[in-house]
Order: structure tokens, then sequence, then C-alpha cells
């Protein structure tokens, strides 16, 4: 996935969820500056880190009688650190989705 945990937050091992609205055109790519906060971590740094990894999702396009069309989803992103104690609610995560990534640079 392309969300990077926040280096300094990633160091604190600060962890949080974040619901995004994305829009997804006929060709499963995110439109351009439409992606929006709908459900906060309440850390600005892990929501602004899942808004800048928005654009390089990529989806198999939603179809209708099939032909390809546009949508509007949410998309949680969970950002977990695996030295952290868990969240309320995170048993359910171990089974339906991967933690964000570790920062690629220290």
């Amino acid at each position: 996935l392309p969300f990077h945990y926040p280096p300094a937050l990633y160091a604190e091992k600060a962890q949080g969820n974040v619901t995004l609205r994305l829009y997804i055109d006929k060709d499963g790519v995110v439109v351009n500056d439409s992606t929006r906060v709908v459900e906060s971590s309440m850390i600005p740094a892990l929501d602004s880190a899942a808004l800048k990894g928005a654009p390089d999702l990529r989806f198999v396009p939603a179809k209708l009688h099939g032909v390809s069309m546009s949508v509007s989803i949410l998309f949680p992103v969970y950002f977990r650190h695996p030295q952290a104690p868990p969240l309320a609610g995170d048993t359910l995560l171990k089974t339906i989705s991967p933690p964000a990534t570790a920062p690629l640079s220290r």
C-alpha cells in the first residue's frame, strides 16, 4: 500500500485509523484532489499521510451491466506499530488488513 508512517510518529509508536472518501473513475484511478478525510485519527500527521498516499491507489473498475463506472467509496487506513499495544477493536484487523508500512528512510 502507498501509505507511509511519518517517521517521528513511528518512533513514538503512535497509532490511529483514518477513513477516507475516495472518488474512483471508470478506469479505477482515484480522481485528483477528490479525497477527503471522513473520520480523523485525531493525529493530523497520520491523516495527512493517508491523504498523501491515496492518489497512488489503483482499483479494478466498478461495473454496472458490464460497463465501467465511477464510484465513491469509504476506504479505511490503519496505522499500526508492531511493538505498540493493540487499539480497541484491533482483533478484527488481524484478519482483514496488514498494517501500514514503516518509513522507508530513517
